[in-house]
């Protein structure tokens, strides 16, 4: 059974929004205590970091490409991490990525992340 599964994926047109969710089938502890991260990958490109939240505390950090435009969250009693992804550009089409570092501090790093989910399919048209 997958652990992290991403949903809310889809094609829309530019500056429009949309919400990603992941959502983590570990325990209530583990998922408020450990690192979540949500990455892309653009078809040709690598993958690339976009936005975390700290476990514990719960603090963020994003990539300058989506600062002020995107948000990240988590709701502890759905065990569930958010991307609030607002006036989407073309240069957002990429599959996002959900993932889980077991350590509540965070790096933007793709090695640094354990546990992957199959990713969500973001398009947007211009």
């Amino acid at each position: 059974q997958a652990q992290l599964v991403e949903s809310g994926g889809g094609l829309v047109q530019a500056g429009d929004s949309l919400r990603l969710s992941c959502s983590d089938s570990e325990s209530r502890r583990t998922f408020i205590g450990f690192t979540k991260a949500w990455f892309r990958q653009a078809p040709g490109k690598e993958r690339e970091f976009v936005a975390v939240i700290a476990g514990g505390g719960g603090s963020t950090d994003y990539a300058d490409s989506v600062k002020g435009r995107f948000t990240i969250s988590r709701d502890n009693a759905k065990n569930t991490v958010y991307l609030q992804m607002n006036s989407l550009k073309p240069e957002d089409t990429a599959v996002y990525y959900c993932a889980k570092r077991y350590s509540n501090d965070y790096v933007t790093r793709v090695s640094g992340y354990a546990i992957w989910g199959q990713g969500t399919q973001v398009t947007v048209s211009s």
